[in-house]
């Protein structure tokens, strides 16, 4: 019989062996932001659409050509979120996090949805680390964001990354940014693709973002935004160098960084790779003070970065970085017969309620196809269940790395199992540092603090 249907196109699923890198990624990732004081977040996957066209900007190509809109039941315009910052500052208004001390510190994982042409590293269907900080406008937030950055891909081995910094001014300077643009372009009024020439009057900004070769063509002798950078801007953006250059994170000022959301202002930065294709930025962010007042708040200093997941996981790919090997199953029973499943069935149980992992045979396997079955899956134990072990009370325990065995009462196996497994694996790593030093260590103290 033929599949009833196959995944969408620019969706993927994610199976067992790749959920629990996923799962290690995000573990390690948040304690790092635990370390910098953000907290987690979770928002709805859908929003009302005004909220993205207001925030992320009805002149960007998110909002023009890959937002998932749709009107549900009740005749409302929904959109599917295709970034994370505007559920995030959504959420942080209604709920009035703004009364709590700042700065207000928040981190998320989600899924996003934009219509893009499916390619490595660019999924219609994608997941991003994002964290949004509101509160304060000092430069040195935006430093300390960015430091976060750089420790979250520095514990991940993650090599040759640039960090590229630029300012885009505020609503005071830009203004006088735009008008120099718009004159620029204008100039070539015949050379600018369709998309653009629509974009030259709404937000000329958006045009230093094209992909078309006849615009990208324009750009290098475009204005520099930074020549039209206020003081307040300007002296924001020297703070932020200053800052970065005392924590000895290496920066490249690109002026060319604009980003592709509207709600940015001041700092903007990309971490950038050249090892995974034309989808280069791994992560990106910067300010976006005036978003809160735009969708209905006070007017709230904020900024944040997102980091693309999969993009993520190409560049580790890329660069050999391996994630470590998940924990085999500690223990396998295997059971032979009614009574003996039960049997394992009951210990299985009590050992997994004191955190042991352990399996037993649901299939009807022979013990020679257990055995086999405990070896592929990694079992550090093995015990089999038999008439012979219930009716003498006690199973030979197999320490799968050695071979060696050891005698156990199936009345107090729980009991004894936890300190008995300990004890193998110390003895085991004696061995393999070929010395005594693991063997002289006070065992209590190790099981205790395995516990």
């Amino acid at each position: 019989m033929a599949l009833v249907t196959k995944g969408i196109k620019g969706t993927q699923d994610t199976l067992p062996g790749e959920s629990y890198k996923i799962r290690f990624l995000e573990a390690t990732i948040a304690e790092i932001a635990d370390n910098y004081g953000f907290k987690e977040i979770r928002t709805p996957v859908f929003e009302h659409t005004e909220l993205f066209s207001r925030s992320v900007g009805d002149t960007t190509d998110v909002v023009q050509k890959e937002m998932y809109t749709f009107d549900d039941k009740g005749g409302r315009s929904i959109t599917l979120r295709p970034e994370g910052t505007a559920g995030a500052v959504r959420a942080y208004l209604e709920h009035g996090l703004f009364n709590e001390p700042a700065p207000q510190k928040l981190y998320y994982f989600t899924s996003c949805y934009r219509y893009e042409k499916p390619q490595a590293g660019r999924l219609r269907e994608f997941h991003q680390f994002g964290v949004e900080c509101f509160g304060t406008e000092n430069p040195i937030q935006d430093a300390e964001l960015i430091a976060l950055a750089h420790e979250l891909f520095d514990f991940l081995g993650v090599r040759d990354l640039e960090l590229r910094l630029n300012s885009i001014g505020c609503p005071k300077c830009r203004p006088l940014y735009q008008n120099a643009l718009h004159d620029y372009f204008a100039a070539h009024m015949d050379t600018l693709s369709e998309t653009s020439k629509e974009r030259l009057e709404r937000n000329p900004m958006r045009i230093l973002d094209s992909k078309d070769p006849d615009d990208a063509a324009l750009v290098p002798d475009a204005p520099v935004v930074l020549d039209y950078l206020c003081d307040e801007c300007r002296e924001h953006f020297e703070k932020v160098k200053a800052f970065l250059s005392a924590m000895d994170i290496p920066f490249t000022v690109d002026a060319g960084i604009v980003r592709g959301l509207d709600y940015y202002t001041k700092t903007v930065f990309e971490f950038v790779s050249d090892q995974i294709g034309a989808q280069g930025t791994v992560l990106g962010g910067g300010r976006y003070d005036g978003l809160c007042e735009e969708l209905g708040g006070k007017n709230i200093p904020a900024l944040g970065f997102a980091m693309g997941m999969e993009r993520l996981r190409l560049l580790m790919d890329a660069q050999g970085i391996d994630i470590p090997p998940e924990e085999p199953v500690t223990l396998y029973l295997a059971p032979a017969g009614d009574a003996a499943a039960l049997k394992a069935a009951t210990i299985a149980q009590a050992l997994r309620m004191e955190g042991c992992s352990c399996l037993f045979d649901t299939v009807g396997r022979s013990i020679k196809a257990q055995m086999k079955y405990a070896n592929k899956i990694g079992a550090a134990f093995v015990a089999v269940i038999g008439d012979n072990e219930l009716e003498s009370k006690e199973v030979q325990l197999k320490f799968m790395k050695t071979g060696e065995t050891t005698a156990v009462s199936l009345d107090t196996f729980v009991e004894e199992f936890g300190t008995l497994a300990i004890q193998q694996e110390v003895a085991a790593l004696s061995d393999e540092l070929g010395s005594d030093t693991l063997s002289d260590l006070d065992l209590k103290a190790i099981l205790e603090g395995s516990n």
